[in-house]
């Protein structure tokens, strides 16, 4: 999605907010609807949604419901160094960015194990 896009799409928005009426009609960029309409969706199916700055940052609890894992292991991936974190007196701290970019990194690395895994069963002739 472009800049030029959503920040034309954003202003048409907040003039459609500013007139105060409950029905509004407005014209958006396929881009920003199809955006929205996953943000309206995941909400109407009872998801979360959490909508932050890259820099932001969550606790390790919060973490772990956006990488849909536990608490305790998303505590073992930063004790590990896998997941970046820094320390706010005696509390965690973690970077929305750095969550976002172990999510990609992890969904990649599953992907290519899988890949090896299907090779290897039909090298073997485990799958017909």
């Amino acid at each position: 999605m472009t800049s030029t896009t959503l920040a034309r799409d954003a202003q048409t928005l907040e003039r459609s907010l500013a007139n105060g009426r409950e029905q509004i009609d407005l014209s958006l960029s396929r881009e920003t609807v199809e955006f929205v309409s996953r943000i309206v969706k995941a909400k109407a199916s009872g998801q979360g949604v959490i909508i932050t700055h890259g820099f932001e940052e969550v606790t390790p609890a919060e973490a772990a419901v956006m990488l849909g894992m536990s608490r305790p292991q998303v505590r073992r991936l930063m004790s590990r160094g896998m997941l970046p974190f820094r320390m706010v007196g005696t509390h965690h701290r973690i970077r929305v960015s750095d969550l976002q970019a172990f999510d990609q990194a992890e969904r990649e690395r599953q992907g290519k194990a899988m890949a090896e895994f299907i090779a290897l069963e039909n090298e073997l002739g485990l799958f017909e």
